[in-house]
């Protein structure tokens, strides 16, 4: 056994002794008692049970195994022959059990089962960036109707040359932000814009903020720390399309830190969906800080995650798209900007764990 299976052995069997803990406590009158402690104890369980499950399994590999080994150096021919193949395949298995172990058990972001709360801006680019925002929009959308998610637009700031100077939306599903959350930063265009009368190719830019929706439990606001102004809510070109304040703008004093939503017709719905909003700003600022004291390699080479690094190019001429902090590049961008974002999604994710097994 390998140091590094040594030390996967050990971890597991703490797993293992763990999740019978967790199920004897489960089964408690005292956890009943408290829902806090029920929630989070079955949080864990949830993670702990596929790793247990995959340990139980790479034991009865192992002893499997031993049992081939022994088999293949039997005095019959025919025995013999039967316990090399045995162990060929059972040596196979184990690999494949062993990788994905060591996947199970690298560090799991909390966040990755939290819904999102996605804002895009127009940047650098006037018009045209805005423009781009939309198409941006679009796309986050269209991927998340593939993938069975419900979205909800929070806010919205429309371009009279189309798109969005900004627009502020909510995805909801199964392990939104594990899938999107290396989409915040500066996306870059190359193309020539509509606006554009001599075909030159223009650059622009807009900015992406992916923020792990907040929960009451994430961020505690004091309600003396805000403040509550309320206006009119403005449609396509600026226009007021409501004779009611129901637009909300809610700003949190000793941070400054900003949320408004006029989408809905009640004010009382345009305050709570604002609200969550500031909790989740507030929480991404929170894990920004955390993440700034760390300062590890691995998150400088996947990326910071603020608006103004430059992440990934859309060259239109070339119908290519590049992921800068990974080198990825596809010769695909008419089917990514249609929402097909999945193979790039998953080189992400896949640089993410290498770099973190490098880590661990």
């Amino acid at each position: 056994m390998t140091i590094m299976e040594e030390n996967i052995y050990q971890r597991l069997t703490i797993a293992e002794k763990r999740l019978k803990e967790i199920d004897a406590e489960l089964v408690s009158e005292e956890a009943f008692k408290d829902i806090n402690r029920f929630k989070e104890i079955s949080k864990e369980r949830a993670v702990l049970e596929p790793q247990v499950s995959a340990f139980l399994q790479f034991k009865k590999n192992k002893a499997e195994l031993a049992e081939a080994k022994e088999l293949s150096h039997d005095s019959d021919a025919e025995l013999s022959e039967m316990g090399k193949e045995e162990v060929k395949r059972l040596e196979r298995e184990q690999i494949k059990l062993i990788a994905a172990l060591k996947e199970m058990l690298l560090p799991r972001d909390p966040n990755d089962d939290k819904n999102i709360i996605v804002e895009v801006r127009g940047a650098v680019g006037g018009d045209e960036a805005n423009i781009f925002a939309g198409d941006l929009f679009r796309m986050y959308t269209r991927y998340a109707e593939d993938q069975g998610w419900k979205i909800q637009i929070l806010d919205e700031n429309y371009s009279e040359s189309g798109g969005f100077a900004m627009v502020s939306f909510k995805i909801s599903g199964k392990r939104v932000y594990s899938k999107l959350k290396f989409e915040s930063g500066a996306h870059r265009v190359q193309r020539v814009p509509r606006t554009e009368a001599s075909g030159r190719i223009h650059t622009s830019t807009a900015t992406v903020l992916v923020m792990p929706e907040a929960e009451e439990i994430d961020v505690q606001i004091n309600p003396s720390d805000l403040q509550l102004d309320t206006f009119h809510s403005q449609g396509a070109g600026g226009q007021s399309v409501n004779k009611t304040e129901s637009a909300v703008r809610i700003t949190h004093i000793p941070t400054g830190t900003v949320a408004t939503c006029q989408t809905e017709r009640s004010q009382l719905q345009n305050r709570e969906i604002a609200m969550q909003m500031l909790r989740t700003k507030m929480y991404a600022n929170m894990l920004a800080e955390q993440q700034e004291k760390i300062g590890s390699e691995r998150r400088l080479k996947i990326g910071t995650g603020e608006r103004s690094e430059k992440i990934r190019t859309y060259n239109y001429p070339q119908n290519r798209v590049t992921d800068h902090r990974i080198g990825f590049t596809l010769q695909k961008l008419d089917r990514v900007i249609e929402g097909e974002l999945d193979e790039i999604i998953e080189a992400l994710i896949h640089y993410d764990q290498s770099q973190k097994i490098i880590g661990e």
